[in-house]
């Protein structure tokens, strides 16, 4: 299961019918999740985007969870939004951490569906009152998947609906939510994400078993980084070796970037990595500690199984220092 993020937009969730419903399912239904409560954490409106935008960067799935309120968000989660998806962070020349993510809106709506139409006494969809919201996901890159909410989750006892009418729905609004989100999961493109996370990882560690690499590599694989071109498992291996030669293990990559696209039979995967490693005195670098950033790209495949081949793999050093 990938990394999902849920940002809490609710107010009071100790007066809620539906969102304390909802949260507490994504709590117990999914394996790798976090939910951070917005009223808890800021109750004085002052957030902190440094981690916020740290944990955005840590997911994979993002969902928003929160009441309709006037027909958009609750305040503090639009403020949220205000100061977390920053200039060079979610959008500008330097703006593309998001980009690439999977991005659901999960909410309640009070009013009922007929009421939201041309006729009724919304005039509008709910779909229609959205689009700025779908237009800030597509501004940042992320990937925009259709909503889940569902209408009548208002109760006030004598005046709308019976409390356990609205519950009912707050289940089966779970189920649809936790639906989209595995659905979402279990993608190709969500699985190569989470293989590329292993695949780093694994180079951090600079182990001398190099099993790990073969068993994704095809026999013909095409390896070209900034040391040379080499070609099949042999040339891998001759790279590896030269690697651990001039760096310590304990290296860190950080991928900032990843996208997907279906390629041929595969897939092409772009990827832009940061590069934090300590080298040996006796190499190229003579001790140096390095911080390069890298575009790659590889184009791989994905067996019925879910096991991922890498064909070709192209590295370029883009910064230096």
């Amino acid at each position: 299961m990938s990394k999902i993020l849920v940002i809490s937009g609710h107010p009071n969730l100790k007066q809620s019918h539906a969102n304390q419903i909802i949260l507490a399912q994504l709590q117990t239904g999914l394996k790798d999740v976090e939910i951070r409560h917005l009223a808890e954490l800021y109750p004085n409106y002052q957030i902190n985007v440094a981690e916020e935008q740290k944990a955005l960067l840590a997911a994979e799935v993002i969902v928003l969870q929160f009441p309709f309120y006037w027909y958009s968000m609750p305040a503090l989660l639009k403020k949220w939004i205000d100061d977390v998806f920053s200039y060079n962070f979610a959008y500008g020349a330097r703006g593309d951490k998001l980009k690439g993510k999977d991005f659901v809106l999960s909410f309640t709506v009070g009013g009922p569906q007929e009421s939201y139409a041309p006729l009724g006494y919304n005039h509008f969809t709910v779909e229609q009152m959205i689009r700025p919201l779908e237009q800030t996901v597509y501004l940042t890159e992320m990937k925009y998947h259709p909503p889940v909410y569902t209408n009548g989750m208002i109760y006030i006892p004598g005046v709308y609906n019976r409390l356990e009418d609205v519950q009912a729905k707050a289940m089966a609004h779970s189920e649809r939510l936790l639906a989209q989100i595995r659905h979402i999961c279990a993608s190709p493109e969500n699985r190569i994400a989470k293989f590329t996370t292993e695949w780093f990882s694994r180079f951090d560690r600079l182990e001398e078993d190099a099993s790990f690499f073969l068993q994704h590599l095809s026999d013909q694989i095409v390896w070209s980084m900034p040391e040379g071109n080499f070609l099949n498992h042999q040339g891998f291996l001759d790279w590896y070796a030269l690697v651990r030669k001039q760096f310590k293990p304990g290296c860190q990559h950080t991928i900032e970037q990843l996208e997907v696209q279906p390629h041929g039979d595969g897939y092409e995967v772009s990827l832009r990595v940061r590069l934090l490693a300590q080298t040996y005195e006796n190499s190229s670098f003579k001790g140096a500690v390095l911080n390069v950033l890298i575009n790659e790209t590889w184009q791989l495949t994905l067996d019925e199984g879910g096991k991922i081949t890498i064909h070709t793999y192209r590295g370029q050093a883009v910064t230096e220092s």
